[in-house]
């Protein structure tokens, strides 16, 4: 965790929403802080049916974290101990939600680093960034502390790595037929379920999974 510069410059919603650009044409829809939900028919391994929470979307790029994919032969506890937050034989004392928050698979870029995306209730100032309503990101140490001591956000996920795209090129995917869209849940992405996500996500879309794979199959 390290509480380096943003990869896509992060702005308010209300930076975006129902804008006009100079002389009056209607502005790019950007979709930061909603879902991505991935086709069955997704080309690349790394995002076969991932669901992406977008923290970032503009003209230059975006920057998602997925939330339904377990970083591997991690929990939270070892973590903790990892970065000397807690020492060993205070794991086995970690308050029962702590111990069992997720760490996430956030994505393959920078897959060292610590993305924590949580409730409003927990902020750090010039740290803690409020994507959306009931979704804010952290990426400091600050954040992990607070969480083991019992005093952090009430619901949060954290992630290693996140998914990132250049200009153009989410749109690009999008229009291919690569991914859906839909708004975010809270708690969908909070769930500690996550094999589950990938199908509630479609069906917040309006699209039955089975009937989404047999049209896949048909192709």
């Amino acid at each position: 965790m390290r509480a380096g510069g943003s990869m896509i410059p992060m702005r308010s919603r209300t930076d975006h929403d129902d804008a006009t650009s100079p002389g009056g044409a209607p502005a790019a829809t950007y979709l930061d802080g909603q879902l991505l939900v991935a086709m069955p028919g997704m080309a690349d391994e790394r995002f076969a049916r991932s669901v992406i929470y977008l923290c970032a979307h503009s003209a230059e790029g975006a920057m998602g974290i997925i939330v339904n994919k377990a970083a591997a032969d991690l929990n939270m506890p070892d973590l903790l101990v990892q970065l000397d937050i807690i020492g060993q034989a205070d794991a086995i004392r970690l308050p029962n939600r702590v111990g069992h928050m997720p760490v996430l698979m956030g994505g393959p870029v920078e897959s060292s680093r610590g993305f924590v995306l949580h409730s409003p209730d927990f902020h750090i100032d010039q740290s803690t960034l409020l994507i959306d309503e009931g979704i804010c990101l952290t990426a400091t140490v600050e954040i992990l502390r607070a969480i083991a001591a019992g005093t952090g956000p009430s619901s949060a996920v954290l992630a290693l790595g996140y998914a990132g795209w250049q200009a153009g090129q989410l749109e690009s995917e999008i229009q291919a037929n690569g991914w859906l869209h839909c708004p975010a849940d809270p708690e969908l992405i909070f769930n500690a379920a996550l094999d589950t996500k990938y199908d509630r996500a479609l069906r917040a879309i309006g699209i039955e999974p089975a009937m989404l794979s047999m049209s896949a199959g048909h192709a």
